[in-house]
Protein backbone atom coordinates (compact mmCIF):
# COMPACT_ATOMS: atom_id res chain seq x y z
CA UNK A 1 0.00 0.00 0.00
CA UNK A 2 2.89 2.37 0.62
CA UNK A 3 4.61 1.83 -2.73
CA UNK A 4 3.66 2.12 -6.35
CA UNK A 5 5.61 1.41 -9.56
CA UNK A 6 9.27 0.80 -10.40
CA UNK A 7 11.44 3.76 -11.47
CA UNK A 8 14.98 2.72 -12.48
CA UNK A 9 18.20 4.21 -11.26
CA UNK A 10 20.55 5.63 -13.85
CA UNK A 11 23.53 3.53 -12.98
CA UNK A 12 26.54 3.71 -10.72
CA UNK A 13 27.91 6.63 -8.79
CA UNK A 14 29.03 9.62 -10.83
CA UNK A 15 31.81 12.04 -9.96
CA UNK A 16 30.72 15.45 -8.71
CA UNK A 17 31.99 18.42 -10.67
CA UNK A 18 32.10 20.93 -7.82
CA UNK A 19 33.35 21.17 -4.29
CA UNK A 20 30.74 21.83 -1.64
CA UNK A 21 31.44 22.45 2.03
CA UNK A 22 31.08 19.17 3.86
CA UNK A 23 29.45 18.38 7.18
CA UNK A 24 31.14 16.18 9.73
CA UNK A 25 29.52 12.73 9.92
CA UNK A 26 28.67 13.45 13.56
CA UNK A 27 26.53 16.40 12.41
CA UNK A 28 24.68 14.16 9.97
CA UNK A 29 24.05 11.60 12.71
CA UNK A 30 22.72 14.36 14.96
CA UNK A 31 20.44 15.70 12.21
CA UNK A 32 19.00 12.26 11.48
CA UNK A 33 18.48 11.58 15.20
CA UNK A 34 16.66 14.93 15.32
CA UNK A 35 14.55 13.98 12.29
CA UNK A 36 13.48 10.70 13.90
CA UNK A 37 12.70 12.48 17.19
CA UNK A 38 10.72 15.25 15.45
CA UNK A 39 8.76 12.70 13.43
CA UNK A 40 7.90 10.80 16.60
CA UNK A 41 6.76 14.03 18.27
CA UNK A 42 4.58 15.01 15.29
CA UNK A 43 3.06 11.57 14.73
CA UNK A 44 2.25 11.38 18.45
CA UNK A 45 0.54 14.77 18.36
CA UNK A 46 -1.35 13.84 15.20
CA UNK A 47 -2.54 10.59 16.83
CA UNK A 48 -4.00 12.73 19.63
CA UNK A 49 -6.06 14.79 17.18
CA UNK A 50 -9.75 13.84 17.16
CA UNK A 51 -10.03 12.24 13.70
CA UNK A 52 -13.82 12.05 13.91
CA UNK A 53 -14.11 15.79 14.54
CA UNK A 54 -11.40 16.75 12.02
CA UNK A 55 -11.32 14.10 9.27
CA UNK A 56 -10.16 16.45 6.50
CA UNK A 57 -7.28 17.84 8.56
CA UNK A 58 -6.10 14.39 9.65
CA UNK A 59 -6.28 13.17 6.05
CA UNK A 60 -4.39 16.22 4.76
CA UNK A 61 -1.66 15.84 7.39
CA UNK A 62 -1.28 12.14 6.58
CA UNK A 63 -1.02 12.94 2.85
CA UNK A 64 1.73 15.49 3.54
CA UNK A 65 3.65 13.09 5.77
CA UNK A 66 3.17 10.21 3.33
CA UNK A 67 4.79 12.39 0.65
CA UNK A 68 7.81 12.84 2.94
CA UNK A 69 7.95 9.10 3.53
CA UNK A 70 7.81 8.32 -0.19
CA UNK A 71 10.59 10.81 -0.97
CA UNK A 72 12.66 9.34 1.87
CA UNK A 73 12.19 5.88 0.35
CA UNK A 74 13.01 7.07 -3.18
CA UNK A 75 16.29 8.65 -2.08
CA UNK A 76 17.09 5.65 0.12
CA UNK A 77 16.93 3.53 -3.05
CA UNK A 78 19.16 6.03 -4.86
CA UNK A 79 21.74 5.88 -2.07
CA UNK A 80 21.68 2.09 -2.20
CA UNK A 81 21.94 2.04 -6.01
CA UNK A 82 18.65 0.16 -6.20
CA UNK A 83 15.43 0.65 -8.10
CA UNK A 84 12.33 1.73 -6.20
CA UNK A 85 8.63 1.09 -6.80
CA UNK A 86 7.38 4.68 -6.95
CA UNK A 87 5.97 6.40 -10.02
CA UNK A 88 5.23 9.62 -8.11
CA UNK A 89 6.23 11.36 -4.89
CA UNK A 90 3.07 10.26 -3.12
CA UNK A 91 0.89 7.18 -3.28
CA UNK A 92 -2.63 7.07 -4.67
CA UNK A 93 -3.95 5.36 -1.56
CA UNK A 94 -3.66 7.07 1.81
CA UNK A 95 -2.21 4.80 4.50
CA UNK A 96 -3.61 4.69 7.99
CA UNK A 97 -1.83 6.88 10.50
CA UNK A 98 -0.54 3.80 12.33
CA UNK A 99 0.79 2.16 9.14
CA UNK A 100 2.54 5.39 8.16
CA UNK A 101 3.93 5.87 11.67
CA UNK A 102 5.45 2.39 11.60
CA UNK A 103 6.85 2.84 8.08
CA UNK A 104 8.38 6.22 8.93
CA UNK A 105 10.07 4.79 12.04
CA UNK A 106 11.62 2.09 9.86
CA UNK A 107 12.97 4.48 7.23
CA UNK A 108 14.16 6.93 9.92
CA UNK A 109 16.11 4.07 11.52
CA UNK A 110 17.67 3.23 8.17
CA UNK A 111 18.81 6.84 7.60
CA UNK A 112 20.18 7.12 11.12
CA UNK A 113 22.24 3.96 10.62
CA UNK A 114 23.31 5.03 7.12
CA UNK A 115 24.46 8.47 8.27
CA UNK A 116 26.21 6.89 11.25
CA UNK A 117 28.10 4.36 9.15
CA UNK A 118 28.90 6.39 6.04
CA UNK A 119 32.62 6.89 5.62
CA UNK A 120 33.54 10.59 5.40
CA UNK A 121 35.37 9.85 2.14
CA UNK A 122 32.02 8.93 0.55
CA UNK A 123 30.17 12.14 1.44
CA UNK A 124 31.12 13.90 -1.80
CA UNK A 125 30.65 10.83 -4.00
CA UNK A 126 28.07 11.54 -6.70
CA UNK A 127 24.97 9.43 -7.15
CA UNK A 128 23.15 9.40 -10.50
CA UNK A 129 19.41 8.80 -10.41
CA UNK A 130 16.12 9.38 -12.18
CA UNK A 131 13.38 11.52 -10.68
CA UNK A 132 9.85 10.12 -10.80
CA UNK A 133 9.07 12.48 -13.71
CA UNK A 134 11.84 10.86 -15.76
CA UNK A 135 14.39 13.67 -15.51
CA UNK A 136 17.84 12.59 -14.40
CA UNK A 137 20.07 14.09 -11.78
CA UNK A 138 23.23 13.69 -9.80
CA UNK A 139 23.81 14.73 -6.21
CA UNK A 140 26.52 13.91 -3.72
CA UNK A 141 25.58 11.52 -0.93
CA UNK A 142 25.84 14.42 1.49
CA UNK A 143 23.54 16.60 -0.65
CA UNK A 144 20.96 13.80 -0.74
CA UNK A 145 21.13 13.45 3.04
CA UNK A 146 20.76 17.20 3.54
CA UNK A 147 17.84 17.23 1.10
CA UNK A 148 16.12 14.52 3.15
CA UNK A 149 16.60 16.55 6.35
CA UNK A 150 15.39 19.83 4.83
CA UNK A 151 12.49 18.26 2.94
CA UNK A 152 11.19 16.56 6.08
CA UNK A 153 11.52 19.72 8.16
CA UNK A 154 9.61 21.77 5.58
CA UNK A 155 6.73 19.33 5.36
CA UNK A 156 6.52 18.70 9.11
CA UNK A 157 5.89 22.44 9.34
CA UNK A 158 3.13 22.17 6.73
CA UNK A 159 1.53 19.28 8.64
CA UNK A 160 1.78 21.36 11.81
CA UNK A 161 -0.12 24.18 10.10
CA UNK A 162 -2.85 21.70 9.13
CA UNK A 163 -3.06 20.68 12.79
CA UNK A 164 -3.39 24.34 13.78
CA UNK A 165 -6.38 24.64 11.44
CA UNK A 166 -8.01 21.93 13.59
CA UNK A 167 -7.20 24.00 16.70
CA UNK A 168 -4.46 21.57 17.74
CA UNK A 169 -0.98 22.73 18.64
CA UNK A 170 1.81 20.95 16.77
CA UNK A 171 4.82 19.93 18.83
CA UNK A 172 7.72 22.31 19.30
CA UNK A 173 10.11 20.19 17.27
CA UNK A 174 13.02 22.58 17.18
CA UNK A 175 16.54 21.26 16.77
CA UNK A 176 17.58 23.19 19.88
CA UNK A 177 14.82 21.50 21.90
CA UNK A 178 16.00 18.11 20.64
CA UNK A 179 19.61 18.82 21.59
CA UNK A 180 18.62 19.88 25.08
CA UNK A 181 16.26 16.90 25.47
CA UNK A 182 18.97 14.38 24.62
CA UNK A 183 21.77 16.32 26.37
CA UNK A 184 20.16 18.20 29.26
CA UNK A 185 23.58 19.27 30.53
CA UNK A 186 23.62 21.81 27.67
CA UNK A 187 21.01 23.83 29.58
CA UNK A 188 23.33 24.60 32.50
Amino acid sequence: MLSQRHSPSNGPEAPMTHEAPSLAPSNLRSLFAYKAWANEELFGALAGLDAAAHPAEVHDAIRILNHVYVVDRIFKAHLEGLAHDYAATNTKATPSLQALTDAVKEVDSWYLAYAGNLAPSLLQEGVRFAFTDGDTGVMSREEILLHIINHGTYHRGAAGQVMRSASAAPPHDLYTRFLHAVQPERRQ
